[in-house]
């Protein structure tokens, strides 16, 4: 039980993760003043935290009992990627848009979410380049954990989108100033986000010069005609 409750736990995130996006796939913004489907909301907003709270829970559990397994670093950042960048991807789509608001600018505010495409690039590439970076040089044999940058982004992630969720329940296109909470939250996440990739790539570049140069390869030796 000891090894195996926290791969679970970790696995009943990716499926509390396909029923949140099942669940807010539901939702449809109507327009300031109109119902606020609270029903699709609420449970969006739980079921966030229920999954949020199993990825606090399993590391935890894994590091008390000394059960830390290879399945659980892999399946791990798999799952909390598959939660947050999902979110983020629902939240800037166009269930999300405010149907009264015509783009009519380069930056025109017209998502009831504060979320925006271009905000889900960035996060999806800092995931991309760290991931890759980490696969790179464990691979080589140098350790490369996550940091506390990594785990405050993680955090702040996790914080903003049901923040967002439960604005959009109150709606900001009625109480205006709920929308400034909701950039807060938003544009923090995407800031520290970038922040947060920054020390990876200083780690990387530092472990690239300390790994030991290959071995030289052996010269081929010179075929002559007729040989083949």
């Amino acid at each position: 039980m000891y090894r195996q409750l926290p791969n679970q736990l970790t696995m009943l995130r990716l499926v509390l993760a396909g029923v949140f996006f099942l669940i807010l796939n539901q939702y449809r913004y109507g327009g300031p003043g109109t119902a606020p489907q609270t029903l699709v909301l609420t449970l969006s907003f739980f079921i966030f935290i229920a999954a949020a709270v199993t990825d606090w829970l399993d590391g935890y559990l894994a590091r008390r009992w000394q059960v830390e397994s290879r399945f659980g670093r892999i399946m791990d950042p798999f799952c909390d990627k598959v939660l947050v960048i999902g979110a983020f991807i629902f939240l800037a789509g166009p269930r999300f848009v405010m149907p009264d608001r015509e783009p009519h600018a380069l930056l025109s505010l017209n998502m009831v979410s504060g979320v925006y495409p271009w905000m889900v690039v960035i996060i999806l590439a800092r995931e991309l380049l760290v991931t890759g970076v980490r696969g790179e040089l464990e691979s080589a044999g140098v350790k490369f954990a996550a940091n506390v940058f990594g785990k405050l982004k993680m955090i702040l992630q996790s914080v903003a989108i049901p923040v967002v969720l439960f604005i959009i329940w109150l709606d900001p296109a009625v109480h205006t100033w709920t929308a400034w909470v909701r950039d807060g939250f938003v544009y923090a996440t995407v800031l520290v986000t970038i922040l947060s990739g920054i020390p990876y790539v200083l780690a990387a570049k530092q472990a690239v010069v300390d790994l030991p140069p290959p071995p030289p390869t052996p010269p081929t030796p010179p075929t002559t005609p007729g040989s083949e």
